[in-house]
């Protein structure tokens, strides 16, 4: 493909690879979509469905059994000192079946359901972070979910068996000078007769140190017969020509197998490309899609951590003459990481099981998952070092040393922190996530904004749209959630009203609604360039999001299964909703009266170097060597770190 000529031309091409991504086909908008457009549609969510008995029987035994795995064999304090997960514990998770808990049975996998496979990685996270991302990036966005969902019956009878007995997977796109814009995809694979022949550098492959298989994305050149495109394949980790000349190290993770892979002259059979030419972002991205809700599973498991510990911590440290939890500065960070790891387990739940029933498209409501998850772990990692004082910046080894209890907070915060970056950062994923929640307006109205279009096409375009906003619009002046005696099924006598709650969000659905539209209004095509006040709809949106989900969950634990703890779960819930609605109201604030405008402008005098004198006075302790180095086409001039486990 050739390179756009221009930042204009670079930036429609960008534009364009995503939207086919997406695909064309028209979609009914789930709740998360349905919330954004003004509805709260809580009959999608609400009743659940009762769990069938044999994937609960699964599910539960398998837990069981890596519970007690992770706490006879998982040495995290080890995994954080040496750097590495020990050869000796990836063969027993093998041996557990870990490494294809959601590979179907069929393929000799656990065959988890999304539930339980998620359930199961907040265990791991528990256990050690870095072993959680191992199994994720294996299972979650490796090998086995592209073949699952695109490959072919061959495909799928000759990896997913491997992958399921712990051949390792690692799913490379990003490239040195290439991470959320995979219109600028520098790796290739030329055809060459039936096969291919590829050739580029992938950057932040984890788990491609110690990988046996690969999938690769790589573009493809329209000729002849070839549509081209960018293309995913499946490469075996030790074809000749593969090398991996780095293994990087992180802030935090420290036991991940994560490095810059090369691939010079590598020959790679046609019968391993996945899907068609052209199909591989599509392929990332619906791959994507459940693969993020790993990134919330991990958030449940360090936020029940975190829980447990500020419980224990804050009923044992006194000052003043009374624990620390009972000061109010204190309770209120408790209050906020109970609240918060309930909310995002409730909106784990609900999601897995949605992604199980396979009834709508979730990848709206995985997104907002994983961008509130990665948020949240980070902040409830953080409260729990502010809790722990001095002994949350204390290391956990150094704790021990001096007779301490060797509490890891510091490490949980640096092991939470990638979380806001990979699998899209919590950027990229507000603007994914302003796309998806304004695709209703952009099919009805698209054309009349788009300059590209002619007048025939706007007159349409605006015949249709004002159909459309005769009905719509009328429909969010009044709902629900402005009826005294709405959503009844959430007041429980001798419990939190959680019925308020939700007739909160419905008004603050149809609010969010009329902002966004707003927002249309007034910039039009400009609104994807106000990616502040996009940001800020989309946080609104996330948070009533979480506020419907906790309050559904705590419906279900009252009356299924955890009737005992029914009181407390309205509890939660109640409490995460009034947190979540001085947030919810902040935002809408700082919708209309925001810095935006003038970040703009000071940003650019910044980057036309207005401001250097400002950084007179300081050393800079950066080590030499080009912001983003160079990764020429080529043979590798470095020796091969690829260390496959037996």
């Amino acid at each position: 493909m050739t390179a756009p000529s221009d930042p204009s031309d670079a930036e429609r091409e960008a534009r364009r690879l995503a939207e086919a991504a997406r695909g064309a086909a028209a979609r009914t908008p789930g709740f998360a979509g349905q919330l954004f457009l003004g509805r709260l549609r809580l009959q999608l969510i609400h009743p659940r469905p009762e769990p069938e008995a044999e994937a609960v029987r699964i599910g539960e035994h398998f837990l069981e059994r890596l519970r007690a795995y992770c706490t006879e064999h998982i040495d995290a304090a080890l995994i954080e000192r040496e750097a590495r997960i020990p050869e000796e514990v990836i063969r027993g998770l093998r041996e557990l079946g870990a490494f294809g808990m959601n590979i179907a049975e069929e393929y000799g996998g656990l065959g988890l359901n999304h539930v339980y496979y998620n359930r199961a990685l907040a265990v791991l996270t528990s256990a050690s972070p870095a072993v959680g991302a191992l199994l994720s990036a294996h299972q979650s966005i490796g090998v086995p979910q592209p073949l699952a969902l695109f490959g072919t019956d061959e495909q799928k009878r000759t990896y997913l068996p491997r992958c399921a007995r712990g051949a390792i997977s690692a799913f490379l796109l990003t490239e040195p000078d290439v991470g959320s814009d995979p219109a600028r995809l520098g790796a290739t694979a030329e055809p060459d007769g039936d096969d291919y022949i590829l050739d580029g550098v992938k950057l932040w492959t984890t788990n491609g140190v110690i990988a046996e298989l690969l999938v690769v994305m790589a573009q493809v050149p329209g000729i002849g017969d070839h549509p081209g495109g960018i293309t995913a394949f499946v490469v075996e980790a030790d074809s000749p020509g593969v090398t991996v000349e780095h293994r990087n190290t992180f802030m935090g993770l420290r036991g991940i197998e994560n490095g810059v892979t090369r691939f010079h002259r590598v020959k790679v059979p046609g019968d391993q490309r996945i899907g068609e030419e052209g199909a591989g972002l599509k392929i990332a991205l619906s791959t994507l899609n459940t693969g993020r809700l790993a990134v919330p599973a991990v958030a449940v498991g360090a936020g029940k951590w975190c829980l447990r510990i500020a419980r224990q911590w804050s009923a044992q440290r006194v000052q003043w003459g009374k624990p620390i939890g009972e000061h109010e500065a204190i309770g209120s960070k408790l209050s906020y990481i109970a609240a918060t790891t309930f909310a995002m387990e409730a909106l784990l739940e609900v999601f897995s099981e949605m992604a199980d029933e396979g009834r709508a498209d979730i990848r709206l409501e995985a997104a907002v998952a994983k961008l509130l998850g990665s948020e949240f772990a980070g902040r409830m990692a953080d409260e729990l070092v502010q809790l722990r004082g001095g002994r949350g910046y204390e290391t956990a080894e150094s704790l021990a040393a001096r007779g301490e209890r060797g509490v890891p907070a510091e490490q949980l915060l640096r092991d939470m922190r990638i979380n806001r970056i990979f699998e899209g950062s919590s950027e990229i994923m507000r603007l994914m996530i302003a796309r998806e929640a304004v695709d209703t307006h952009l099919k009805v109205a698209g054309a009349l904004i788009d300059p590209e279009q002619n007048f025939t096409a706007k007159r349409r375009a605006a015949l249709a749209a004002s159909g459309f906003y005769a009905r719509w619009l009328p429909s969010l002046t009044a709902g629900r959630g402005q009826l005294p005696l709405s959503y009844g099924d959430f007041r429980v006598p001798g419990h939190r009203d959680l019925s308020a709650e939700l007739r909160y969000v419905e008004r603050g659905a149809r609010r969010l609604a009329r902002a966004t539209f707003s927002g249309m209004a007034r910039w039009q095509g400009a609104l994807e360039s106000r990616q502040g006040y996009l940001g800020r709809l989309v946080d609104i949106g996330a948070e009533l999001c979480a506020m419907s989900a906790a309050c559904v969950h705590a419906e279900r634990l009252r009356t299924r299964g955890h009737r005992d703890n029914g009181k407390e779960a309205y509890e939660l819930a109640y409490t995460f909703c009034r947190q979540a609605r001085v947030r919810v109201e902040d935002l809408f604030v700082h919708l209309h009266h925001s810095a935006d405008t003038a970040d703009r402008a000071l940003a650019r005098g910044v980057l036309d170097g207005a401001y250097t004198w400002l950084e007179e006075g300081v050393l800079d302790p950066s080590l030499e060597g080009p912001w983003i180095a160079e990764t020429a086409p080529g043979p590798s001039a470095h020796p091969n770190l690829h260390r496959p486990i037996p």
